[in-house]
């Protein structure tokens, strides 16, 4: 059976191991570990790392190897995956990874599972090689997952050792309705990527909610929100730091990545309409402000969608600010759940 939060509303980090302009993948993973020890501080309930491959500003695409050096560094908080993609590893070496992990930091690992590839096709080919054309079965895959780390696989002539028998709580993470009825079909948390993909959010959520299926893991619907988050002192000081995942998102759209920009005073010299307009859809769900905005904000959020748990990331260029940024949303959060 799951462990999950029971008093408010949970909150947690997504991170990315953004590089920043000017910076290495290295001075990234430091900063990952000093806001994971900041975020277990501050009464996060998890830290998750996001696989992606081939992305200039995204440095978290060897993420059990970073999941492991972030639990080595902190206490107690929960350290996973937000997440594994699926169709880019096969169930047994998903199983042995989190299954060494899951034995290294008992009872503190996460394993959140996507179905997309979470990158580009050429991307994708490289990864899969010739398996790339292959049929691939999300669900079917998962319950191998789950299949492997049941103790009851003791007899089989495949198992996964480590992983076997151990506590490895498994998520289903989705940007789409589509993964919304496998997690519910399959009795397993939720978790909707509300962060980049917000169209589909309410929908998903609902359907989740509808047909969920109680299970031997989980007996009542748990949902987790991904959404953007940067805070300030102020408003204005807010909306400045904001500038830069805004500029993100602009090479998200445009094609043209980069790694992420400073803040700008005005970011109209940044985009042009049309990129402004798919910009502000892509982040509609996101918190910008100083501490009464957001609560304004979030008291909102949590009234329409009732969610069990909000996710922040929080893509600001300077570490100092982005450690504040999740200082006022814990202490908002606290306030509000």
């Amino acid at each position: 059976m799951y462990t999950l939060p029971h008093k408010g509303t949970a909150f947690s980090v997504l991170d990315l191991a953004t590089v920043i302009e000017g910076c290495t993948p290295a001075d990234s993973f430091r900063n990952s570990l000093s806001l994971a020890r900041h975020a277990e501080q501050l009464g996060y309930t998890r830290f998750w790392l996001a696989e992606h491959h081939n992305m200039a500003s995204v440095a978290s695409s060897a993420t059990a190897v970073l999941i492991g050096h972030i639990a080595g560094g902190t206490q107690h908080i929960r350290v996973g995956s937000g997440g594994i993609m699926l169709p880019n590893h096969a169930p047994l070496i998903v199983a042995e990874q989190f299954g060494t992990l899951a034995s290294l930091y008992p009872h503190r690992i996460d394993l959140g599972l996507g179905r997309a590839p979470g990158t580009d096709q050429l991307t994708a080919m490289a990864i899969r090689g010739r398996n790339f054309g292959s049929e691939h079965n999300f669900p079917k895959d998962v319950q191998q997952l789950q299949q492997l780390f049941s103790a009851a696989n003791c007899t089989s002539n495949l198992r996964a050792i480590p992983g076997e028998g151990l506590d490895i709580p498994v998520w289903i993470l989705g940007s789409s309705t589509d993964s919304a009825r496998v997690a519910a079909s399959m009795g397993l948390p939720y978790a909707f990527a509300s962060h980049f993909a917000p169209a589909y959010f309410l929908e998903a959520i609902r359907l989740y909610r509808e047909h969920f299926r109680p299970s031997e893991h989980l007996q009542q619907p748990y949902v987790m929100a991904c959404v953007n988050v940067v805070a300030a002192d102020t408003d204005a000081e807010a909306a400045v730091l904001a500038t830069s995942v805004q500029q993100l998102f602009v090479g998200v759209i445009s094609g043209k990545r980069r790694l992420l920009q400073p803040p700008v005073q005005d970011i109209a010299s940044v985009w042009s309409d049309a990129e402004a307009a798919a910009v502000q859809q892509m982040l509609a769900y996101s918190f910008i402000g100083s501490p009464a905005t957001l609560q304004q904000k979030l008291v909102a959020f949590l009234k329409q969608t009732g969610v069990d748990e909000i996710m922040a990331t929080s893509h600001i260029y300077e570490h100092d600010a982005r450690l504040h940024s999740y200082g006022i949303f814990a202490e908002v959060m606290e306030g509000v759940g």
